[in-house]
């Protein structure tokens, strides 16, 4: 089953830039690998520029004719924020699906 298609694009552009500095496409092509969600460029743009006006990431140099983008302090933090969130909503979730299972 592939994940929900309103999965926040936000969220794993920044789980993407957790491993280091990457540009759009490769990031595209992280997060599809690491959760099966391709990020459409229209979708995957808006929300670097998001991210980056909310100082979430900030853009590097440019490397020819890419653009790569890196995670900053605050950005891990807001990050590691919506890491937590989402591990309470997975052990809420695996909890009740445990008591559903019969026995």
């Amino acid at each position: 089953m592939r994940p929900a298609a309103a999965t926040n694009a936000s969220v794993l552009i920044m789980a993407s830039l957790s491993g280091g500095p990457s540009h759009g496409w490769a990031i595209m092509n992280d997060v599809l690998a690491i959760c099966g969600v391709r990020l459409g460029p229209g979708t995957l743009y808006a929300a670097i520029s998001d991210l980056e006006a909310r100082g979430l990431i900030e853009a590097l140099a440019t490397e020819g004719r890419r653009r790569p983008y890196r995670l900053t302090d605050p950005g891990q933090a807001a990050l590691l924020a919506q890491l937590q969130v989402l591990q309470g909503v997975v052990t809420a979730c695996a909890d009740r699906l445990d008591r559903k299972a019969p026995s």
